[in-house]
């Protein structure tokens, strides 16, 4: 072998080494970094659904973009605030009226009386308890103990959001200017593309929020509903916690059904049982229905990859890959359609309709 196969093989071996390695670190940068990448994507994905209404109020009311941004935050956080308001002063309400019930509540359950005691006892959860009890004290011991990591896990949580907002503020903000960054740095000939890309994105987060919140409107006045039927008590309360529950792809009707459930035994084992019956043929019925014809119409994935990228992205990434999967999925299929081969840059037909020209100037129409 001669000198100048020798070099090439070491330069090749050289090469492959360096991308192990670089490999390697921009994995451990990732894994080191996890926290703040993921506050940055959440931050991105509510700017990208901001943006447009930003868009829209500087063109047509005020000029000067911080403004138009800052009034569209405000708004934001005013509609949250009222939300938030709706649901948690009625819940304090409940919470102290409780408060002062739970003596009462408390000595008639180990009396085995009211409606607590009479479940206890017919579960037969009473006499567990009163076997039990020395077990069960240490217990309650030892969740006191841990209130320092409970108090950090609240004030991380605090610093997530605060960052979440600036930083999607910051985005919104800067958005025409990174805007034109990324076009000129792309060319004359690639920078339509881009624009159409970054139109199919927009498009895409929009419509997952519009679809989400829809399903969760469902969602809520089904419960209201059941729980009205049923004479749970602070049934439009219940309802709204559901629905803000079931913003959260797949495991928001769970976390849903605990609560409600929760009430309706509190309510009656009757109630309980017609309200936990109710969220497990909901619960199928939005996971593999519901979701997929919504969300497909509304980002214009196929149902069934709305249904496979959730449960992918919610099994390699948890809460956050199921929150994020769906208008990832659209984003993927909105590169491959534009930067793809050329088979996959026909328009999809819609669910239901008839079938679109290809072409990828149709693609954002």
């Amino acid at each position: 072998m001669s000198n100048a196969d020798d070099r090439a093989t070491a330069r090749r071996t050289l090469i492959v080494i360096g991308l192990v390695l670089a490999s390697a670190f921009a994995l451990a940068f990732v894994y080191a970094t996890r926290r703040v990448l993921a506050w940055a994507v959440v931050a991105a994905f509510f700017a990208v659904a901001l943006k447009p209404l930003v868009d829209r109020l500087q063109h047509r009311l005020v000029r000067r973009r911080s403004v138009a941004t800052l009034l569209v935050f405000l708004v934001a956080f005013v509609l949250l605030a009222i939300l938030a308001a709706l649901i948690l002063v009625p819940l304090f309400d409940e919470v102290g009226r409780f408060a002062d019930r739970a003596p009462g509540l408390l000595h008639e359950a180990r009396a085995g009386q009211g409606p607590l005691g009479r479940l206890l006892e017919r579960t037969g959860a009473r006499r567990y308890v009163d076997e039990h009890s020395d077990q069960l004290r240490d217990l309650g011991t030892r969740l006191r103990q841990p209130a320092v990591g409970v108090l950090r896990g609240v004030v991380e949580t605090v610093a997530g959001l605060v960052t979440v907002i600036v930083l999607a503020y910051l985005m919104v903000l800067e958005a025409p200017r990174i805007t034109r960054g990324v076009l000129a740095a792309a060319g004359d000939g690639q920078g339509e593309r881009v624009r159409r890309v970054g139109r199919e994105v927009s498009r895409t987060v929009t419509g997952y929020l519009t679809g989400n919140l829809l399903i969760s409107v469902i969602c809520g006045l089904l419960t209201y509903l059941v729980l009205a039927l049923t004479g749970v008590p602070f049934a439009a309360v219940i309802a709204l916690l559901v629905a803000v529950a079931d913003l959260i792809p797949l495991v928001g009707a769970t976390l849903g059904a605990v609560i409600a459930a929760g009430a309706g035994f509190l309510h009656s084992p009757t109630a309980g049982v017609v309200v936990l019956v109710f969220f497990v043929v909901y619960q199928q019925v939005e996971n593999h229905l519901l979701q997929p014809l919504i969300l497909s119409r509304a980002v214009r994935l196929n149902p069934l990859t709305v249904l496979v990228s959730v449960l992918l992205a919610a099994e390699l990434a948890g809460l956050l890959g199921a929150l994020l999967a769906i208008p990832a999925a659209g984003i993927v299929q909105a590169l491959l359609r534009e930067y793809g081969p050329r088979r996959l840059r026909a328009d999809p037909a819609p669910p239901g309709g008839a079938p679109r020209s290809a072409g990828p100037a149709r693609d954002l129409r």
